[in-house]
C-alpha cells in the first residue's frame, strides 16, 4: 500500500520539488515496475527486507539491484523503470521521498496491457515476441473493469 504525500494532500508543498510516500509492503508484496517520469526517488527501509533496483535506458538495458535493510537507502534517477519487493516473510516499511510535488507515476503492466483503448494484440505480440493468446490473457488481467 502506497500512502502519497505530495501537493494534492498538502497544497503548502505546490512550487517545492519535493512530496513522499509511505509503501507498505505485506511479505513477498510488490510495487511492481513503474517509473517517475518528473521524479528521482530516494528510498530509505524502515522496517524488514526489501530487494529493489532499476533499469537503465535503452542504450544498454542494464539492471541494478540491492537487497536493502534498515536504514538502508537507495536512488532510482528521474523516469527510470525501478521496483519493490519484499523478500521477507514479516512486513516491510519504506519512505520515498521524491524530486516534485507531482512526480507522475506510470506502472508498466497497466499501461502496455491495460491502455484504453487496447494497443493492438499484433503489436504487443511482435514487440514481446509471444503468441498473440499471451497477449491476449494479459490484456484480460489489467484491462477495464478489472483494473
Amino acid at each position: 500500500m502506497v500512502t502519497p504525500v505530495n501537493v494534492i494532500q498538502i497544497l503548502g508543498l505546490n512550487t517545492l520539488d519535493i512530496s513522499l510516500a509511505r509503501i507498505d509492503f505485506a511479505p513477498y508484496g510488490l510495487n511492481p515496475p513503474h517509473t517517475h517520469p518528473h521524479a528521482t526517488v530516494v528510498i530509505v527501509v524502515l522496517e524488514g527486507t526489501l530487494y529493489v533496483g532499476f533499469v537503465t535506458s535503452n542504450t544498454d538495458n542494464r539492471l541494478f539491484t540491492k537487497v536493502l535493510y534498515p536504514r538502508d537507502i537507495f536512488v532510482f534517477p528521474q523516469g527510470l523503470i525501478h521496483f519493490q519487493f519484499n523478500n521477507g516473510k514479516t512486513n516491510a516499511v519504506a519512505l520515498a521521498a521524491l524530486s516534485s510535488q507531482n512526480s507522475g507515476t506510470i506502472t508498466v503492466a497497466n499501461a502496455v496491457f491495460g491502455s484504453n483503448p487496447m494497443i493492438s494484440d499484433d503489436v504487443l505480440a511482435k514487440a514481446f515476441q509471444v503468441d498473440k493468446k499471451v497477449v491476449d490473457h494479459l490484456q484480460a488481467q489489467f484491462w477495464y473493469p478489472n483494473n
